[in-house]
């Protein structure tokens, strides 16, 4: 079989969030990630692969060339198969354990990476603001190496979100208490910022704590660590 005009103008259209929504389908590229999708609860829409033979049990795949691959891929090295799946519902906002809550994050690989430390140190809930990337981004859904099935993820408005949970709430701020000072709670929300301007002020008078990643280096003059090392440094602290 090959790819028709209709497949190849959806998939095309789905590099776009208006499309995405609109359909409420995504994509993931690659044997990885396509993998950790199809053995999770993430529901298959279809397969376009080159070898079928890998993918001998799944009614919904079609056998496409190498060069089809290239016309629909996003990647520059296109990875042999590539997967559309539907986009869950939100599950039910968590009220304990630690949760991590971001406010305008923009680079799609700064947020893949964050999902796949939420997995990693078992964060299962990550709230992001509507101005957030969004996770099912095909960057992010590559960066994020499938931790994107294990890891709910919620757009909603920050504010109303922060002031209707009871948790204590974190910022993580250049002039918060020294981390490896603080007693950190099992139960918290922590708040990560804008690469480029932080956490917004509108957002800051809604936290109860600041604590921030100390500077070792003689000299003090790196301006800031980047949002998801920061993040990873911070979540090791917490599970700590």
């Amino acid at each position: 079989m090959s790819l028709s005009k209709n497949q190849l103008k959806l998939i095309t259209s789905l590099q776009q969030k208006k499309y995405r929504t609109n359909y409420n389908l995504f994509i993931a590229e690659g044997t990885k990630v396509v993998g950790e999708f199809l053995n999770s609860n993430f529901e298959l829409e279809h397969l376009f692969c080159v070898d079928k033979l890998a993918y001998d049990n799944i009614e919904k795949a079609t056998i496409i060339s190498e060069t089809e691959l290239k016309k629909i891929s996003t990647l520059k090295t296109p990875n042999n198969v590539l997967g559309i799946f539907k986009i869950p519902l939100n599950e039910p906002i968590k009220k304990e354990g630690l949760v991590i809550a971001l406010d305008e994050i923009n680079d799609p690989g700064n947020l893949g990476t964050i999902i796949r430390l939420c997995d990693w140190f078992g964060v299962d809930q990550l709230i992001c603001s509507t101005n957030t990337v969004d996770c099912y981004n095909s960057k992010v859904v590559q960066a994020s190496m499938g931790s994107l099935t294990r890891v709910s993820i919620i757009y909603m408005d920050l504010e109303t979100y922060l002031q209707n949970i009871e948790l204590p709430k974190y910022a993580s701020l250049m002039e918060g208490e020294n981390v490896y000072k603080s007693s950190l709670p099992k139960n918290a929300i922590l708040v990560m910022g804008n690469e480029a301007n932080g956490i917004s002020n509108s957002i800051l008078k809604l936290l109860t704590n600041t604590i921030s990643i100390p500077r070792f280096g003689n000299l003090q003059q790196t301006e800031s660590l980047n949002v998801a090392t920061a993040t990873a440094i911070l979540l090791s602290e917490f599970k700590r």
